[in-house]
């Protein structure tokens, strides 16, 4: 008995063991993994770009306010690279975000000859940075357009009213807060919303007719929320030409003198820290380690992005099907 005993206790010190060398090393790889993230960070990749090359900018997913991203621009405008291709693939996002990413491309458009190609989907917030170039070229079958914008609040008063609690509140004003989510939404805040709805779309059809060079009947065609596809978008001048990469490096070649032949590199913008690839995959690894493969699975297929949307939208919605 006391043998068995003995081997016992061998096998669970053994198993300690065991599991505290599997944490350290993924600590250890986490560590490694967040370096090698540092190391790629918009300063250092800046360095790849340079006189012999055009500098390929990827805006993918949702756009947010992101002064790490307009940082990122601005190198990129001060570096010698000689041209920039920036692809988009975006529903769209914050107005406020997409308004900042729009400035940063105008601003790097003034110092590098820029154009813009639609990966599948430059819509809303999307289309709104896609306008910042000259030329937008995109491929048949992309959906460009969705001008319009969007604010959205979820209601509870119903669900609260059915279980019985009601939810106090003293305010200054009778718009302060104005809707809350927990009483109905009185008439003064939805008109108070919809001033703010209607001034924001104002100002991106105006963006829309400046820069696409519309006049009002052509404007109007395209700004009732649709997306297009990108054979339809050329003859509404939502874009300039169908195409891909190449379409672009021979326009870039043609109209802005850029050098032919020139090798198209990389450029990459640096993530919020929250949606960095590495950052989940690490964490994915350290719930596999710790027997939580469930929650591992959770982190990796999770859609954090939405999360972090706060305020008016100019965002792309399909409607959901059955």
């Amino acid at each position: 008995m006391s043998l068995d005993s003995d081997v016992i206790v061998d096998r669970r010190r053994m198993r300690r063991k065991l599991t505290f060398w599997r944490v350290a090393a993924v600590v250890i790889a986490i560590a490694a993994i967040a370096v090698v993230g540092a190391l790629l960070s918009p300063g250092s990749r800046g360095t790849f770009t340079s006189s012999g090359s055009i500098a390929r900018v990827n805006i993918e997913g949702l756009i947010r306010s992101d002064r790490e991203r307009v940082e990122a621009l601005e190198r990129l405008s001060k570096s010698q690279t000689a041209a920039v291709i920036v692809h988009i693939n975006s529903p769209g996002g914050t107005t406020a975000g997409s308004e900042q990413l729009y400035d940063s491309l105008v601003q790097l458009k003034a110092k590098k000859p820029l154009v813009v190609v639609v990966e599948g989907l430059a819509a809303s917030g999307g289309y709104i940075t896609a306008i910042a170039a000259d030329h937008i070229v995109a491929q048949q079958t992309s959906l460009v357009g969705s001008i319009g914008v969007l604010f959205q609040f979820p209601n509870f008063s119903e669900v609260l009213k059915t279980v019985g609690v009601k939810v106090e509140e003293v305010k200054s004003s009778p718009l302060k807060a104005a809707p809350n989510g927990f009483e109905p939404t009185s008439q003064e805040a939805r008109d108070a919303l919809d001033s703010l709805v209607k001034d924001s779309y104002a100002w991106f059809k105006g963006l829309v007719k400046e820069r696409r060079g519309m006049d009002d009947a052509q404007l109007e065609k395209v700004a009732d929320g649709r997306v297009f596809t990108g054979r339809q978008a050329v003859d509404l001048k939502l874009i300039d030409q169908l195409g891909d990469e190449k379409t672009a490096v021979a326009w870039l070649v043609e109209q802005k003198g850029v050098k032919k032949d020139l090798p198209v590199r990389d450029y990459k913008l640096g993530p919020r820290f929250g949606d960095l690839t590495f950052l989940r995959t690490a964490a994915s690894i350290t719930l596999d380690a710790l027997g939580l493969g469930s929650i591992a699975r959770q982190v990796e297929s999770a859609g954090i992005d939405r999360l972090g949307l706060d305020g008016m939208l100019a965002l792309w919605q399909p409607a959901a099907t059955n």
